[in-house]
C-alpha cells in the first residue's frame, strides 16, 4: 500500500512531465499497464520503452492530475487529463481513470479506462497575431 507521500511524488512526477522517469520510479519489475479492455503490456522497461515511443510523436504533453485521488489499501484510482501536441501540429486530449493495484510503494497492475474516440486530434489553435 502505498504512503500518501508516495502517491504524491508520483502524481507530481507525471505532471511534470516525466511519464517515462515516473515508469521507472514507480513501477514494479514486472508491471502491467492495460489500455481499456485490450491485452496487458508486461514488464516496466517495456513499458518505459512504449512511453518514449509515444513521447516521441510529441512537441510537449501537459498531464493534470483531478483531485480528489482514491485509495483503499493497495488500491488507487487517479482522473488525469492529458494534452498532446503533436509534431504535425495537431492537439489530442483526453481523459482518463487509471485504476492501480499497487505493492507496497510500487505500481504492479495498472489498467486505464477512457473513450477511444477521444484519440482523435484537433488542429492546433491558431497563433493571433498583432494588426499594424
Amino acid at each position: 500500500m502505498p504512503t500518501p507521500d508516495t502517491l504524491e511524488r508520483f502524481i507530481a512526477r507525471v505532471e511534470q512531465g516525466a511519464h517515462v522517469e515516473a515508469i521507472l520510479d514507480f513501477y514494479t519489475e514486472g508491471a502491467s499497464m492495460q489500455e481499456n479492455m485490450g491485452a496487458p503490456r508486461v514488464g516496466r522497461e517495456f513499458l518505459a520503452a512504449g512511453e518514449r515511443k509515444v513521447l516521441a510523436k510529441t512537441k510537449a504533453v501537459h498531464s493534470q492530475c483531478v483531485r480528489p485521488v482514491f485509495q483503499q489499501g493497495d488500491k488507487v484510482v487517479i482522473r488525469w487529463i492529458f494534452r498532446f501536441e503533436r509534431l504535425d501540429g495537431t492537439v489530442m486530449q483526453m481523459e482518463e481513470l487509471a485504476y492501480q493495484r499497487w505493492e507496497g510503494e510500487r505500481i504492479a497492475e495498472e489498467q486505464f479506462f477512457y473513450d477511444p474516440a477521444q484519440m482523435a486530434a484537433a488542429p492546433a489553435p491558431a497563433q493571433r497575431t498583432r494588426a499594424l
